[in-house]
């Protein structure tokens, strides 16, 4: 179900900035009214879509499966000085300031 944007609406109808979201079926109708009796009116507003650069795919993009298949190496820090491969084959497995 998609969410959807509602501004709140003063009593001449003009938008008081004040929006708030609510997911809702496509199918239903647009609200008039708010929880609170106030007049609103679905706001226009961009879609959010994950495209190539979103960071929704930006997870997937830097996971350590999808580095290590890119022939990538990464390490994380798992102590102070300390760090560990996480991904890829190359170089050691750890790496620490005292070596």
């Amino acid at each position: 179900m998609p969410t959807y944007v509602y501004e709140v609406l003063d009593k001449k109808g003009k938008p008081t900035g004040e929006t708030f979201e609510i997911v809702q079926p496509m199918k239903d109708d647009a609200l008039t009214k708010d929880a609170k009796g106030r007049p609103v009116r679905r706001a226009i507003v961009a879609p959010a879509v994950a495209g190539k650069w979103s960071p929704i795919k930006e997870k997937s993009a830097m996971s350590n499966k999808n580095l290590e298949r890119l022939g990538f190496t990464k390490y994380e820090r798992k102590g102070k000085g300390y760090m560990e491969r996480v991904a890829g084959k190359e170089g050691p497995k750890s790496i620490s300031a005292d070596d």
